[in-house]
């Protein structure tokens, strides 16, 4: 669909305390899929083109204002008072639109599966009949907790009822207020001036607007939503883990849709910025956060995490766990690989079993295959880097570089203690420690004349097994 042709405005209801989390954080800055509750409404509410969007903050105020302005720039802030509830919210919200006088969208920052599509029709729905009030509700198996919609023998909207003043008949009732309003923005400014804070909380309800507008023959709708977990919204971390699966599943059914073979949905953790090529495989135990892109044809896990992580065409990323890296096409990394930050492994390079990397680029073709760590290190193109090879990058102050050079052969067991260079085409031998510059096409070694002292285990570990063994040995050697 197109952009709306009414003019709409938004606002984010965010002022709440969320004290049901029992969190330090605020309830709509808890994550769900790599962001906040409160960065999904943004992102809808933006998808609608408003004039404007304004969210509204109370708790934690500054901290809740630094989040909107990081997701969402252009929001406007608005502060809600002492005066409690959602009736207040929104009239605080709109003196921050004074001049507006479309149609009015209310959201909340603790629903965060509305979506655009849903809300466009509700508004498309609202002008279209002239109403001065539409909602969306849905039918619940469980109501409990939330507001009922009732309704007369005919099927039209009477009244919203809050659970707290609800009857037992009106308990029974499994429609309920989803909290997604569209309001004429003159109606709404006017019912909010009519109504108090006589009920159970002793708050200001949005939903005693209602009555208000109806009392001056007002229309209002509530419109049933097709899906329920349109309304869902976020008060514990039960409701947050079930949203969490639900938005999970649907990320992966698009890519599966998108032609990406997911072998194991429910192993599998997705976050709503990555994005996956064609033909790419993700095995069991896998999870994908922030801004992760598989490039086609790429298998990723199993058992692997990726954050923030690029992976190039037909690479293969096996029991690792990468951040901030980038892995180029057709390399091979894992299993049991740690890539840190600023890691980059080249095309057709090769990061293997226990290896860990940090800042540290290896060329194309390159490979770390075992048992190392390289940090702070720059590594050319088709080298080899031995087993149980460590970048001594630290000198207890400051962190050092290692170059290694392209075509170079390291043995096993080095120690490169930076800064150091190794020339192009140079080798190392087994055991070395590289304290100095190699030159292009030399040979390092470090060796020290091996010593063996004859009768030592006799002399020092007499009665062990080690003697006794030694000695029958003596006993079985051949004469010279």
């Amino acid at each position: 669909m197109g952009e709306l042709v009414p003019q709409v405005a938004v606002i984010v209801l965010a002022a709440g305390a969320g004290t049901r989390m029992k969190s330090r954080t605020p309830k709509p800055l808890h994550p769900l899929a790599g962001k906040p509750l409160i960065a999904h409404v943004l992102h809808t509410a933006g998808e609608l083109h408003p004039e404007a969007i304004v969210a509204v903050v109370r708790h934690e105020r500054d901290r809740m204002a630094e989040a909107v302005l990081e997701f969402a720039p252009h929001v406007r802030i608005a502060d809600q008072d002492d005066v409690p509830g959602t009736g207040r919210a929104v009239e605080q919200g709109l003196d921050a639109i004074a001049d507006f006088e479309g149609h009015v969208v209310v959201l909340s920052g603790d629903v965060p599966l509305i979506d655009a599509d849903t809300l466009r029709a509700l508004v498309d729905r609202h002008e279209r009949e002239g109403n001065q009030m539409t909602l969306l509700s849905a039918h619940l198996g469980d109501p409990t907790g939330l507001g009922r919609i009732v309704r007369d023998e005919a099927g039209s909207f009477v009244r919203i009822v809050e659970q707290k003043d609800a009857s037992d008949a009106e308990r029974a009732i499994d429609e309920v207020n989803g909290g997604i309003y569209v309001f004429d923005a003159a109606a709404l400014r006017a019912a909010l001036r009519t109504i108090g804070r006589d009920n159970a909380q002793g708050e200001m309800y949005l939903t005693d607007a209602a009555l208000a507008m109806q009392s001056t023959g007002g229309r209002i709708q509530a419109v049933p939503a097709s899906d329920s977990w349109a309304i869902w919204g976020i008060n514990d971390r039960v409701q947050l883990a079930a949203a969490a699966h639900e938005l999970n599943d649907r990320i992966i059914r698009r890519w599966q849709m998108a032609g990406v073979t997911i072998t194991d949905p429910a192993s599998t953790w997705i976050d709503i910025d990555v994005t996956l090529g064609e033909d790419v495989t993700i095995l069991p135990g896998t999870q994908l956060h922030g801004a992760t892109a598989i490039a086609a044809g790429a298998t990723v896990g199993p058992d692997s995490t990726l954050v923030d992580t690029e992976v190039g065409e037909d690479a293969v990323v096996k029991r690792t766990d990468a951040t901030l890296s980038v892995i180029g096409a057709r390399a091979s990394v894992g299993p049991f690989a740690y890539l840190r930050p600023n890691s980059v492994v080249g095309d057709d390079g090769k990061v293997g079993t226990f290896v860990e990397t940090k800042n540290t680029q290896i060329g194309a073709g390159s490979k770390v295959p075992h048992l190392s760590y390289i940090g702070d290190t720059v590594v050319g193109e088709g080298s080899n880097i031995g087993a149980g090879t460590i970048t001594a990058n630290y000198d207890g102050q400051a962190k050092h570089r290692t170059t290694v050079g392209s075509h170079v052969r390291t043995g096993s067991h080095n120690v490169f203690v930076a800064p150091v260079t190794i020339g192009d085409g140079a080798y190392t031998g087994a055991g070395t420690v590289v304290r100095k510059d190699v030159e292009p096409g030399a040979l390092a070694i470090s060796v020290a004349p091996q010593r063996s002292m004859a009768g030592w285990v006799a002399t020092n570990r007499p009665g062990t097994k080690a003697a006794d063994a030694a000695a029958a040995a003596d006993t079985q050697a051949p004469e010279a």
